[in-house]
């Protein structure tokens, strides 16, 4: 079976402003040996010559490499649509002129909440810096959206949050689980919270939003609301790590899934093989290009959605319970 590249996650840079409790990474310094601008020139062809449609750049903080600029060029000059995550804490006017250049696709910003707890578990000061962060990007017609990132703490404040994003002008809203890896682990961030809570909040507010709500695929499944939380009856179709999209980390190791931050889901190294030979590989991405419904376990094995879902995110899975083919938080109940 051929699976053909669409999208790209790519974090170009572990270094970053902030060392966040949560961070799934463990951003902060940058790692050692870190491609370098010549070889990500050449991921760039790399990765245009599978025909990738789209590449999200992450880090650490993109904006902290000192070639960013030519990365994004590049990939839109290979005709790559670019999105940016940013926690907004370093944006200045000059960075603000040289993203209206680069006919960017899209910036999303780190907000995690309300200013008190975005704070507490980044950094202090952090949460106006990125309310300065969108509204400067959004004043300048550059689509920007928000990303937050829910623990056991502000998944209980949602409403409150939503209230201040009302206030901004933004196209997207999405809102993710945190998974316990990294540096949610060593600090031991309580990260569980109800997840059918957070669903029942959303399709309150998803039709009458000024923006867009989304949830990213470590939370669902098949509530109810699906047909308008996520874009249909079978929103959420499975896990797509090595299916149609890959990961990409600072000094070239390749992933399905740059959530899927374990040494056992690396299936290569750019300076040793190309990225053809890796995602073209019979051995590659296993646990989703071989899977069955026969590999699911737990009650993802007896759910009649298990087809479809496929037993959900296989990071979340992977992180929360060791487990690849159950999701233990699933929203949704029996029958």
């Amino acid at each position: 079976m051929n699976f053909t590249l669409k999208s790209c996650v790519w974090e170009i840079t572990l270094k970053c402003c902030f060392e966040c409790k949560y961070c799934g990474s463990g951003g902060g310094k940058a790692r050692p040996e870190e491609l370098t601008t010549m070889e990500c020139m050449d991921v760039i062809r790399q990765l245009a010559g599978l025909g990738c449609r789209r590449v999200s750049l992450i880090g650490g903080e993109v904006f902290l490499r000192p070639d960013w600029y030519d990365i994004v060029n590049s990939l839109i000059n290979h005709g790559i649509r670019v999105a940016i995550i940013t926690n907004g804490y370093i944006f200045t006017a000059s960075l603000i002129d040289k993203i209206r250049t680069l006919g960017i696709e899209s910036m999303a910003v780190s907000l995690d909440g309300p200013k008190d707890v975005h704070d507490r578990y980044r950094q202090n000061g952090s949460f106006d810096r990125a309310d300065k962060a969108i509204d400067a990007l959004s004043e300048h017609d550059i689509r920007v959206s928000v990303i937050s990132t829910l623990n056991h703490e502000n998944a209980q404040r949602l409403e409150e949050f939503y209230e201040y994003l009302m206030t901004k002008n933004i196209k997207a809203w999405q809102i993710q689980a945190c998974s316990p890896m990294g540096n949610a682990v060593r600090s031991g961030v309580e990260y569980t919270f109800d997840f059918l809570k957070v669903i029942d909040f959303l399709d309150q507010h998803v039709m009458n939003a000024p923006f867009a709500i989304g949830l990213a695929d470590n939370i669902g499944y098949f509530t109810g609301s699906d047909d308008r939380i996520r874009g249909g009856a079978h929103g959420f179709t499975g896990c797509r790590a090595g299916l149609d999209t890959v990961g990409i980390d600072s000094v070239g190791r390749v992933r399905g899934c740059e959530s899927m931050y374990d040494d056992r889901f690396v299936e290569g190294d750019l300076r040793h093989s190309t990225l053809k030979e890796i995602w073209e590989s019979p051995d590659s991405f296993t646990y989703n290009r071989k899977f069955n419904a026969e590999m699911l376990t737990g009650k993802c094995a007896q759910c009649i959605y298990g087809k479809y879902c496929g037993g959900g995110c296989r990071s979340y899975n992977y992180f929360t319970s060791g487990k690849l083919y159950e999701s233990m938080y699933c929203a949704r109940k029996e029958d």
